[in-house]
């Protein structure tokens, strides 16, 4: 019976480590690649069991995942075996050649970081100079291209006030937009986190957003850290919230193999490698991602253990709650929570 309620959907590829920038909001402290990462065709087996097991799509990211020097053999084969494939990039390696690359594989989605308003702001948050002005161009390129392409902003206390100057720039263009928040893991300082009023203020303002202008003019989402069960906010996220997805429709694998349930997990969570054991006979463990397949409501704190919506909310996002808490379930930025401490 359990296993009707795992419906694999997305896995995450970490490339490789290795990166270009030095983002102080990474949660990887991404910049060197791992020891002993996946091989072409280790990426491409691992492709096939997760097509085995039903999997529909598979986003490619990193680290930096064009500095993958085989990116394009990986992407093609995840494609040719009849899943989508979707790119998260920072945007500094996309040239013609790497366009006309993506144009033959022709991703379900090229997402692109953008973290301000300004070239300021932009170039001291990825931490290199010249990144805003490399990726406001390469947004252009890439819908010349005709490539579906979205922005992907990581909201802080650097850029919080800049989210409706990067609405403007964004707006018309045919670009979706997807904000998320900093959690201090990684590289990220925890005094630089938002805090919980601007953490709600920043969901109003994706549901006046979404309000103000229609799906055309600038298609914007809050992923997976945006809700839960607000008394006033609309569901801002792309789908309506039913618990932590980790190891129910996700599982994330890193460069050098080891797997967990979700690639903004720390090392804690891993629960496997490929290398040792069959992606197969890791999915198809009971055990594998128990905080979400095991769920408990005794596990959770009494703020969330009294909410009318706990089975189906389960604690909120994982990742979240963990970066902040030290626990896996029981995410303190959720809307209604935040609403009810209001009185």
């Amino acid at each position: 019976m359990f296993f009707k309620k795992i419906q694999p959907k997305t896995a995450l590829y970490e490339l490789t480590l290795k990166c270009n920038m030095n983002c102080i909001h990474c949660g990887s402290s991404a910049g060197k690649k791992r020891n002993k990462e996946l091989t072409t065709s280790e990426w491409n087996e691992v492709t096939k069991q997760l097509a085995n097991l039903k999997f529909k799509q598979i986003t490619l990211l990193g680290g930096e995942p064009f500095l993958k020097k085989d990116w394009y053999e990986i992407a093609k084969k995840i494609k040719d075996t009849g899943l989508e494939v979707s790119i998260i990039s920072n945007g500094l390696l996309i040239n013609k050649k790497i366009i006309e690359k993506l144009k033959k594989i022709e991703p379900y989605v090229v997402g692109i970081s953008l973290d301000g308003a300004k070239p300021e702001t932009q170039d001291y948050i990825r931490g290199i100079k010249g990144s805003f002005e490399k990726c406001i161009n390469v947004l252009k390129d890439l819908k010349e291209a005709n490539i579906a392409t979205s922005v992907i902003t990581t909201i802080n206390k650097l850029n919080f006030k800049e989210l409706p100057e990067i609405r403007s720039i964004l707006l018309n263009k045919g670009i979706a937009w997807q904000l998320q928040i900093a959690i201090p893991v990684g590289r990220f300082k925890k005094e630089l986190m938002l805090s919980k009023e601007e953490f709600y203020a920043s969901g109003f303002f994706i549901a006046a957003t979404q309000k103000s202008y229609s799906f055309k003019e600038l298609p914007i989402i809050g992923s997976h850290c945006f809700g839960y069960f607000s008394k006033k906010l609309p569901n801002v996220m792309i789908f309506p919230w039913s618990g932590c997805q980790a190891g129910i429709s996700t599982i994330g694998i890193q460069s050098n193999g080891d797997v967990k349930g979700c690639l903004s997990l720390p090392s804690e969570f891993i629960e496997g490698n490929v290398k040792k054991n069959a992606l197969e006979e890791i999915w198809n463990n009971p055990d594998f991602c128990s905080y979400t397949r095991k769920f408990d409501v005794a596990s959770l704190n009494s703020n969330c253990r009294k909410c009318k919506y706990v089975k189906k909310c389960k604690g909120g996002c994982v990742g979240t709650a963990y970066g902040i808490t030290g626990k896996s379930n029981g995410d303190p930025y959720c809307f209604r929570l935040i609403e009810n401490s209001e009185g």
